[in-house]
């Protein structure tokens, strides 16, 4: 018996490894995304962008559904919870998108990584899970780090970062969703659905936009939603195809990282993006992080490590009691 226990604990220890493995290729991938939707919002609509990035990511989503089971699960048995998943992702990428038009890429993906708080807080009603004392510490000082990077009244951050704050919440309860849905739905088959559902979106987004009429704002996150259709050149057509592989890799790598593994043990891994972002930001833009920002994303960081040490306690208090009895 305690050998079968210990094959166990070995077998549970490495789906959360794998899982933290999916996640943090996920978060680099997507990091190259970010940098090139924010070199896209200056020229070009939002729904251009992402119509272009779903048409190209169809292709290597089909191949991944082959791989994972077969196309015969494309006929989905349940498909309103996956479209459900995916209008929440639309919505969460969408503001982030338009936010990251207005703002320093380090800045938005730092706000972005509120998401694993909003995740502990969201983890109770949607999947029954009660988080610890320690956990809401961990939130309360990561929402700390979120005002010191926003400060609140000053006039050194754009309006945009509210869109981000939003965007986090939405994709917290999103990948809670994905946990639950994981048990029954290979993470392939709700990135198609999820493609799909951004295609839809990006039609919308374009039929609201029209030609452009309502673009007539200073502001650079209206510009990049209401903008009309331009024609691309070369080197942007490729960058716009670029992330629809990203996008169907990336999706695919963070949905099978929450598939694999519990929300509370892949979610602070997240922040492992902050760094490409700084220096994407840098090297393209000559962004350069001030003291705030750093003092903000530092806080949050470390909210995130505490709140793996803690997951990790409770692991280790449980398999103890599960070995005594």
């Amino acid at each position: 018996m305690p050998d079968a226990g210990a094959s166990v604990q070995g077998l549970k220890a490495n789906k959360q490894l794998r899982g933290i493995a999916f996640l943090c290729s996920g978060a680099l991938i997507f990091t190259l995304q970010d940098a090139i939707i924010k070199l896209m919002s200056g020229r070009y609509p939002l729904f251009e962008v992402v119509a272009i990035r779903c048409v190209v990511a169809t292709l290597p989503l089909f191949v991944l559904v082959h791989y994972d089971g077969g196309l015969g699960r494309l006929w989905l048995q349940r498909p309103w919870p996956l479209l459900a998943r995916g209008t929440l992702l639309l919505c969460t990428y969408t503001g982030y998108y338009l936010a990251l038009a207005a703002i320093p890429l380090a800045v938005a993906v730092s706000l972005f990584f509120s998401a694993p708080l909003f995740i502990v807080l969201l983890a109770g009603p949607v999947l029954g899970e009660r988080p610890s004392l320690a956990s809401w510490v961990a939130v309360t000082v990561g929402f700390l780090g979120v005002i010191i990077v926003c400060r609140p009244g000053s006039s050194m951050i754009d309006p945009s970062a509210l869109l981000v704050i939003a965007a986090a919440c939405s994709y917290g309860l999103a990948q809670l969703m994905t946990r639950r849905l994981g048990i029954a739905e290979h993470a392939s088959i709700m990135s198609m659905v999820q493609n799909i559902v951004f295609l839809f979106g990006a039609i919308i987004m374009g039929g609201v936009a029209g030609r452009g009429g309502l673009a007539d704002s200073h502001h650079p996150s209206v510009q990049f939603l209401l903008r009309a259709w331009q024609m691309p050149d070369l080197r942007d057509f490729l960058l716009m195809c670029a992330t629809g592989l990203v996008s169907a890799l990336g999706s695919w790598l963070l949905t099978s990282a929450y598939r694999t593994a519990e929300a509370n043990v892949v979610a602070p891994f997240e922040y492992s993006s902050i760094l490409w972002a700084t220096i994407a930001g840098f090297a393209i833009w000559g962004e350069v992080p001030d003291v705030h920002t750093v003092v903000g994303v530092v806080v949050i960081m470390a909210a995130g490590v505490f709140m793996i040490s803690v997951s990790g306690r409770a692991r280790r208090r449980s398999q103890g009691s599960g070995g005594a009895g």
